[in-house]
């Protein structure tokens, strides 16, 4: 049975649909990547996907969804307010009860050095970084991520995104970079004018097949 499944779907906002006849299956173990051009249709299928799986996802979203005024320990700590009681949060601001888990994600993200740093003095790809860690401390099989490292360099975002694969069952990622696409990812959907416009594991694509995506 299929870990997600869509069937001639409408989707958008407001009523205003911005993908039509959308129709896939996404199997649990699998690999895959969204991409296509601004517009196309993205992060609309990715919070359709990460709605019907709520409880099993950790999700990376493009705003960040970062408290500015809180340190990174905190702001990775919310990711499992849930999971203590309403005591033990508040206790958490004076003492932190989760110190060295968060740190050891801090030390896989290079932010070992900026625990108690307020995320709103981080730059726009350490907070991205935060972000991410949020999404592992999350500790959950399926990661859903829509840009989540569009802000790092190449070479950065290529060990994040092994690092995020090597910690999740199963990776949806919406993302603009065709290399990482083909690199990372084991499966790659195609979106452009709202619809899909093509859905096949990575090694049968290359470079060139991706860049029509994004020609008008």
């Amino acid at each position: 049975m299929a870990l997600l499944e869509l069937k001639n779907a409408e989707l958008g906002y407001d009523h205003n649909p911005v993908l039509r006849n959308i129709s896939l299956s996404i199997e649990s173990g699998e690999k895959v990547a969204l991409i296509g051009p601004s517009g196309a249709g993205k992060s609309t299928l990715l919070n359709q996907l990460h709605s019907l799986i709520y409880e099993e996802t950790a999700l990376c979203p493009q705003s960040h969804g970062l408290v500015g005024p809180l340190s990174l320990y905190n702001n990775i700590y919310m990711a499992r307010l849930e999971q203590f009681n309403v005591f033990q949060n508040v206790l958490n601001l004076i003492k932190p009860h989760q110190w060295n888990e968060v740190a050891a994600i801090a030390d896989t993200l290079g932010l070992r050095d900026k625990m108690k740093t307020s995320v709103d003095k981080l730059s726009g790809g350490q907070r991205q970084r935060v972000a991410i860690g949020r999404a592992l401390y999350r500790n959950k099989p399926v990661f859903m991520g829509d840009e989540p490292v569009s802000s790092l360099d190449p070479l950065q975002a290529q060990s994040l995104l092994s690092h995020i694969c090597g910690s999740h069952h199963t990776l949806i990622v919406a993302i603009h970079d065709r290399h990482l696409a083909l690199s990372c990812f084991d499966r790659i959907i195609g979106l452009k004018d709202g619809r899909i416009e093509f859905d096949k594991p990575s090694n049968q694509l290359d470079i060139a097949a991706l860049n029509i995506l994004y020609q008008s």
